[in-house]
């Protein structure tokens, strides 16, 4: 008879509590194993903070001149053109040439914008058309940066860390986009416009040091030729993908019916009897319930089915917006916010998780181009439906019937595109470290029988 095996001494009381709160918070653990990830994350925290500085002073530095909220959404405005061009023309740049090398010459660009806006501000009378030339030049480099970044990762992290590493970048940009603000403020009542650019040039400085340190990251096979017709087969690429077709449209469609950010003036005064502090706690609330979600990641490697997890999380952003629209206390609108920046901040981690692995590495930067320009362009379109439905309805019926058309383009994509419904995370499976990952749902049978992606299309 074989020796009885020794019980288990019980866990300390409290132990599983503590386990279980730990694996909620974002996994850290990728900075620590990959240093080619730790100085790609730390490069992009740096400029982040940076680029957010900049952000608001030129807001406000626009202000100062003209006295003219106009002229300060004009400035805005004028950015989008160039963002959107340069995103969708820069991933064919991106899938032809050293990713490595293109995010060396972003940062010399991006730096050369800051740093004609810091010699305008150090003028005796500062003018107002490189407020204009330069936010315009450097938003042209900024989805192209955002793309090389984003498709250099799966070089730099293995397969069962990608969900981890997309969490940790998403932590750091909302990381910074509260403490870029809150120090431009300090920095500006107390040192000017000129120092707060300079700032941004010395952390273009600090992540172009970063990417030199970074190993070589060419395209797999070499890269394709860029130009119109890699762009076109970035565009096929996406359209064929079903799971990538899913992820990008039931973003679009939340973006474009539930983004009410345009409304909160309106309600601010309208509905909760405020002024300009109530606007300010309208539009931070989504940040800061942003923020809390992409530090509560934890588990977002270990969900089996992301499709499913963005639909839920979108849902769940639409039925905040709803409550929103509805809610006549401003405490409950807060919250309801609150709650519906952190259902977007964990849907678009999982998004991501789904472009990475179902994008062939020589379309990386084509496919996340695009991505990019979806995510710029959807919540102006947004602003835009949300303002005519309010100015036919008023702003409380724009808000509410926008959360509930979230929710319904939700359904429908879940529908019209079960691969991307049943998409399976093929992290530990299906993915090979180098090579093109696969589509965990087929092409009209079962979930989880894996049928590899078309080759891209050059």
């Amino acid at each position: 008879m074989s020796a009885r095996a020794p019980r288990p001494s019980p866990e300390p009381r409290g132990s599983g509590t503590r386990r279980g709160v730990g694996g909620l918070l974002v996994d850290t653990g990728p900075l620590w194993r990959h240093q080619g990830f730790r100085r790609l994350w730390t490069g992009q925290m740096v400029a982040g903070v940076g680029s957010q500085l900049t952000v608001v002073a030129v807001g406000y530095q626009t202000y100062r001149l003209t006295g003219s909220t106009a002229m300060v959404g004009l400035v805005s405005l004028g950015q989008l053109a160039p963002l959107l061009a340069g995103s969708v023309l820069g991933g064919p740049v991106v899938d032809a040439f050293d990713r490595r090398k293109v995010m060396l010459v972003t940062q010399v660009l991006l730096a050369a914008g800051a740093a004609g806006l810091a010699v305008n501000a150090m003028l005796g009378h500062p003018l107002l058309w490189p407020m204009f030339a330069f936010t315009a030049e450097s938003a042209a480099f900024q989805g192209v940066d955002w793309a090389a970044r984003r498709s250099s990762l799966r070089r730099l992290v293995p397969p069962a860390d990608l969900a981890a590493s997309l969490s940790l970048q998403s932590a750091a940009f909302q990381a910074t986009s509260v403490l870029g603000p809150a120090a431009a403020g300090l920095i500006i009542a107390h040192a000017g416009f000129s120092l707060v650019y300079w700032l941004n040039v010395a952390s273009f400085g600090v992540a172009f040091i970063t990417v030199t340190r970074l190993p070589a990251l060419p395209p797999e096979s070499g890269g394709q030729p860029a130009g119109l017709a890699s762009l076109a087969g970035g565009i096929s690429y996406l359209r064929s993908s079903r799971p990538l077709a899913g992820a990008f449209l039931i973003d679009l469609g939340a973006m474009v019916f539930g983004m009410p950010r345009a409304l909160f003036p309106a309600l601010a005064l309208t509905v909760y009897h405020g002024g300009a502090t109530t606007v300010g706690y309208l539009n931070a609330a989504p940040g800061l319930g942003a923020l809390i979600g992409s530090l509560l990641t934890g588990h977002i490697g270990r969900v089996a089915r992301p499709g499913r997890a963005v639909a839920v999380c979108v849902v769940g952003w639409g039925a905040a917006i709803t409550g929103f629209g509805l809610a006549t206390w401003l405490p409950a609108a807060l919250a309801l916010l609150v709650v519906a920046g952190a259902a977007d901040v964990v849907s678009s981690v999982f998004r991501m998780v789904i472009v990475q692995q179902s994008t062939p590495d020589a379309m990386q930067g084509r496919v996340n181009s695009l991505v990019f320009a979806g995510i710029q362009g959807g919540p102006r379109l947004g602003d835009a439906e949300s303002g005519m439905v309010a100015a036919v309805a008023g702003p409380q019926f724009a808000a509410w019937s926008g959360g509930l058309l979230s929710i319904a383009t939700a359904v429908v994509t879940c529908w019209a595109i079960p691969q991307f419904y049943r998409y399976r995370n093929v992290a530990s499976a299906a993915v090979s470290f180098a090579g093109a990952p696969v589509e965990s749902a087929d092409r009209g049978g079962r979930a989880g029988e894996a049928e590899p992606e078309p080759g891209p299309v050059s």
